[in-house]
């Protein structure tokens, strides 16, 4: 089962940090017996793993050599592997830089690094067989990718940033066998490489007969690209704290022991 972690964006939005925003510090991990810093991109691979991944390739851009630092070692018992899109030019192109990597029977995972959600075992909720999405309810559905089901929970639709979304139900990570991943990466070249969202290719897939499934098991879902996201990402993990639920176990590899922290925090 493979991961897939879209890690080449420029991160403008949060920008300066002095270090790729897939690492920025939220929220905390045990390392042994020691609470430290966790970064972002760990809720994301945490749940992979939880779901089963053992390889994790990450798609990185040529100045962010600091994310092949962080996980060369792997994450738990998952082996990193590292692609380079040269350019940030989209969700499709980064996805299908894994393409090469994927067998056509193989399970693979893809979220986004720079969001934490909730519940942490959403990916299991998601059938291997078939495409399918992980949704979860938000209050400004028109910020992201809405996803439109039928009474057989079949996606109708996905309206990209739309600010009539007829539904507050987004995707927030999906899940598919290898084989519909190369079909969607051959309709995207079809399509001369046009689609820069997931959700206009998908869309275009459905119109061809493809079919996927939405599943409505996330409770929380937060974009930490902004500065507004990431309060509410601290928030959000203070209050699963308070409510008793546990904080992750340190699962880094030991020959990593720090995380970069923001600039006026301290070394």
């Amino acid at each position: 089962m493979l991961g897939i972690v879209p890690a080449a964006g420029r991160g403008s939005r949060i920008q300066p940090l002095g270090f790729s925003k897939e690492l920025l510090p939220v929220g905390s991990r045990i390392d042994g017996q020691t609470e430290r810093p966790c970064a972002v991109s760990e809720y994301l691979v945490r749940r992979m793993v939880l779901a089963g991944v053992d390889k994790i390739c990450f798609i990185i851009g040529s100045g962010k050599s600091d994310i092949l630092e962080y996980y060369a070692a792997g994450y738990g018992d998952a082996a990193a592997l590292f692609v380079v899109q040269p350019n940030p030019v989209g969700l499709c192109d980064a996805i299908f830089r894994a393409a090469p990597l994927v067998a056509r029977d193989e399970t693979v995972l893809i979220g986004l690094p720079d969001t934490i959600w909730f519940p942490e075992d959403g990916f299991c909720g998601l059938p291997d067989d078939r495409l399918s999405f992980l949704l979860f309810p938000v209050e400004r559905p028109e910020f992201f990718d809405a996803v439109v089901l039928d009474h057989d929970d079949r996606v109708k639709e996905i309206q990209v940033k739309r600010q009539d979304a007829a539904t507050n139900w987004i995707w927030g990570a999906f899940k598919m066998p290898g084989h519909v991943l190369h079909r969607l990466a051959a309709l995207w070249r079809e399509r001369d490489r046009r689609d820069e969202y997931i959700g206009t290719l998908i869309n275009a897939y459905l119109a061809a007969g493809g079919e996927a499934y939405g599943v409505k098991a996330g409770s929380a879902y937060v974009d930490v690209g902004t500065f507004n996201g990431y309060r509410t990402a601290l928030r959000l993990l203070e209050d699963g704290a308070a409510a008793g639920q546990p904080q992750p176990a340190m699962t880094l590899s030991a020959t990593r022991s720090h995380v970069p922290v923001a600039p006026g925090e301290g070394a």
